[in-house]
């Protein structure tokens, strides 16, 4: 009897402990800058993603297994980019990469993504190592790229009747800047004029050495009407600050990578009429997604957490990205090769800005739209390039 009573009592502790074990979570990863100079991207952008994991994780998580983020400081450098990728996926087994910051790191996280079948999704870089033709397998993008946002530029540029080579560049001396510049110089080409070079000056990563480019412009026989610079928030503040003193007539454009309201904080009054191109709409309360976005920072966000184009893009990517998720798991297809089949036959999803978007094999950038803002008191308007008027020298 005593033995009987034993047995009934192991099962039932057996049962019950087997009910109280929690599901496991869906672990992604992110590489990012979370220390150094350009920590404050890293830190935006995992801010966006962090807030809506939190927003999923309150109403069951996906399919009662919570979203765990592990985010792992690569201090915007390829070499410790790199070994995070492989911890990622090959010690912490998680189920995809979202949200990675930059263009040097992508060099080498996009093909270890390749080699181990493993996603990485809405990265912030225009970069077009994220967009091959025919696209990665295992590459989606949310964002517009630097060629579309140079373009941008360069069509804005050329209608207000500056030539093409009135123009220059100050841009990060790796495969960021390159992108920028290569974009901007196919963008001219494009438009009629048969162009292979124009002045362009670097600074190197990480620093605020920005002097020596400036010494080069000023070097040129005429200042240059407009100057793209393809850069980080704090050494492209202290560029133009510095370079308003020597061409007050030149227009100042950035791309979106730059971290607009660091970037609009460091300038101070020298930001007045400086442009950015932007790859999210201006945050407003008519867009659906804005008014979400800005109601799940205030409850899952950290106390007086500023909203910003970042970490909104990255509450985009984090929104889009549980879509396919959802869509995954109610097909029983929650793996590292189901995902990407369910990414691929995303359509028409309508994640709040006004913009369908949609994904399928031979497209994996859902966005290709530029929004163009121009700086005044220190806050961001969208941009009319019919009414920009320029400075007389």
């Amino acid at each position: 009897m005593k033995l009987l009573i034993l047995i009934f009592v192991s099962i039932f502790m057996n049962t019950a402990s087997a009910d109280s074990v929690p599901p496991p979570p869906i672990k992604i990863g992110m590489t990012a800058a979370f220390t150094g100079p350009t920590a404050e991207l890293g830190l935006q952008m995992k801010l966006g993603i962090d807030i809506y994991f939190a927003k999923v994780n309150s109403t069951g998580g996906i399919e009662a297994r919570p979203l765990k983020l592990i985010a792992l400081d690569d201090q915007y450098e390829p070499r410790l980019a790199a070994p995070n990728m492989r911890q990622l996926i090959d010690e912490d087994r998680v189920l995809a990469i979202i949200g990675n910051v930059g263009t040097p790191t992508a060099i080498v996280t996009v093909p270890i993504a390749n080699e181990k079948h493993v996603l990485i999704f809405g990265a912030l870089s225009g970069a077009q190592v994220l967009r091959q033709t025919p696209p990665d397998r295992y590459v989606f993008n949310l964002r517009a790229d630097y060629q579309e946002e140079t373009a941008a530029m360069i069509s804005g540029l050329l209608s207000l009747g500056i030539k093409p080579d009135e123009i220059a560049f100050f841009t990060q001396n790796d495969a960021y800047g390159d992108a920028g510049y290569n974009g901007a110089i196919k963008a001219i080409n494009a438009a009629g004029y048969p162009i292979e070079e124009l002045p362009h000056v670097r600074y190197s990563r990480n620093t605020l050495n920005v002097e020596e480019g400036l010494a080069e412009l000023l070097e040129l026989p005429t200042p240059p009407k407009a100057i793209i610079i393809v850069g980080v928030h704090a050494p492209a503040a202290k560029f133009i600050k510095l370079a308003k003193q020597e061409f007050p007539n030149t227009l100042f454009l950035n791309v979106s990578f730059v971290g607009s309201m660091q970037f609009a904080k460091e300038l101070g009054p020298d930001g007045n009429g400086v442009i950015v191109t932007e790859v999210v709409p201006l945050m407003n309360k008519d867009l659906p997604a804005y008014r979400e976005y800005q109601e799940d920072m205030k409850t899952y966000g950290p106390p007086n957490a500023q909203l910003g184009f970042i970490s909104f893009e990255g509450f985009l990517v984090a929104k889009l990205f549980v879509i396919g998720l959802k869509a995954a798991a109610a097909n029983h297809q929650l793996t590292r090769e189901g995902i990407i089949n369910t990414f691929e036959n995303i359509k028409d999803v309508d994640i709040g800005i006004g913009v369908p978007v949609s994904f399928d094999k031979n497209n994996h950038q859902a966005l290709h739209e530029v929004w163009p803002m121009i700086i005044e008191n220190g806050q961001y308007v969208p941009l009319n390039w019919k009414t920009l008027k320029l400075k007389s020298p």
